[in-house]
């Protein structure tokens, strides 16, 4: 059901080669966050839990993870799934520990909705992202941790979404669907060699955290599976994403930092985040910025990406009400296939959490860097739209080529309120991006 097609196989082992070639070494995320080895190791069957999809696990999860918390063992405590499905309730975390899932091992969340916790919403949200007051809790979830790795031998995590997603469809939601996993408020997180698949809501969400890497992970979800982002890095810096492949219902990687009044109060941007050698298709966008960015985005770097089959290749997106900055975007060697839109930059996009947002809190966007983007199949170049009243800036389009079905098109670029430059783009950009006297703006971009 879910498979890469051979020809972006063969373009994404091409990216590769390009990087070894260019580089001599292939650039990856080691020494954000060092891989522990935790000479304590403990296996959930020695907390009766059963690997048979029916026994319900949520004590068996509970009760070693309280003994790892407790315990504290000297470089933490290593907590092994065997082979087996085991069903449980969502559950915590705890510093000092890795999750480690053997080949054939799931771990699936029961579809006792009504046995699920709440927690507060998130600060920088001021509500639940779909529906006023709290939230569900994250199947997985962790607060206030240090040195924690997820990882095996691409061992499975269920979130059975499917329940979650009529509910949402049938409007009988009470609260915000929960994701697959967050880490709120953590540092020196792995994520690594794990499938993630039918999550209830965003899979992997590090929201105000700190030197976060994943890499090596599938994250799978039905096309129309509603609001199943892959990575949404939330508010946090120091991010690395790698080496992975994402089919799911909506952005396959997003970067957000909170919703319009409740993310400028709290005022923790995104920054310095880095997403390399990603292939994935979604009806939405490919590589996002936003819509959330009230607490400010900056210093993100995406590269070496493959997106095929998909709504928006590259999608940077904001709207008023939200203030807060997006800068220093860099976005390269970029091949897309089989898209609707091929790039597009807004600021009339997303909604808000309530009428209290205020209007003349607009966003700040300058210095977004799209180059080495060649696309194929794809129906419409490209859309860039500020604001009226704050005009997006030092826009660069460096050596892009998006052709239609069976040739180079050359439908309109929609463009308003920007300001920058285009070199070798084709099909031809708009005329505020084609001044020669605004080619500053890609100077430093080659």
């Amino acid at each position: 059901m879910f498979r890469i097609q051979p020809l972006v196989s063969v373009l994404l082992c091409c990216f590769t080669f390009w990087f070894h070639i260019s580089f001599g070494y292939l650039i990856t995320c080691s020494g954000i966050v060092p891989m522990r080895y935790r000479n304590d190791k403990v296996s959930i069957t020695d907390f009766g839990g059963v690997g048979d999809g029916k026994t319900l696990n949520t004590k068996a999860f509970r009760e070693a993870i309280y003994r790892i918390q407790h315990l504290r063992r000297r470089g933490g405590t290593l907590l092994y799934v065997p082979p087996g499905v085991y069903l449980t309730e969502s559950f915590n975390l705890t510093s000092h520990m890795t999750l480690y899932l053997a080949r054939g091992a799931v771990i699936k969340a029961t579809q006792d909705t009504w046995k699920w916790p709440l927690v507060a919403p998130l600060p920088s949200y001021g509500r639940g992202r779909e529906r006023p007051g709290g939230r569900y809790m994250s199947f997985i979830h962790g607060d206030g941790l240090r040195d924690v790795v997820i990882t095996g031998e691409n061992g499975t995590i269920d979130g059975q979404g499917g329940i979650w997603w009529n509910m949402w469809r049938q409007g009988n939601l009470q609260f915000t669907r929960p994701n697959l996993v967050e880490f709120m408020n953590s540092r020196g997180i792995i994520i690594s060699n794990v499938i993630f698949k039918n999550s209830p809501f965003w899979n992997i969400h590090p929201v105000y955290c700190s030197n976060v890497v994943i890499r090596y992970v599938t994250i799978l979800a039905p096309t129309d599976s509603p609001n199943t982002d892959g990575i949404d890095p939330d508010s946090s810096s120091n991010v690395c994403i790698e080496d992975s492949f994402i089919s799911t219902g909506d952005d396959l990687v997003a970067v957000k930092s909170g919703w319009d009044e409740y993310g400028i109060a709290y005022g923790r941007p995104s920054s310095h985040i880095t997403i390399r050698r990603v292939t994935g298709s979604s009806p939405f966008a490919g590589i996002a910025v936003g819509s959330e960015t009230s607490g400010g985005v900056e210093h993100v770097l995406a590269e070496n990406i493959v997106i095929y089959n998909s709504g928006i290749g590259v999608n940077i997106k904001t709207n008023i009400g939200r203030g807060g900055f997006i800068k220093n975007i860099t976005v390269s060697q970029v091949f897309m296939e089989n898209v609707r839109t091929g790039i597009k930059i807004a600021g009339d996009t997303g909604d808000h959490p309530d009428n209290r947002f205020n209007p003349n809190a607009l966003p700040y966007v300058k210095g977004v860097t799209l180059k080495n983007i060649w696309g194929v199949k794809v129906q419409k170049a490209g859309s860039i739209q500020g604001l009226k009243d704050a005009p997006f800036t030092n826009i660069c389009l460096s050596k892009i080529n998006l052709h239609g079905m069976t040739g180079p098109r050359y439908p309109p670029w929609k463009c308003s309120d920007v300001s920058g430059a285009a070199i070798e783009v084709s099909p031809s950009p708009c005329a505020q991006l084609s001044s020669p006297q605004q080619s500053g703006s890609c100077a430093n971009h080659f």
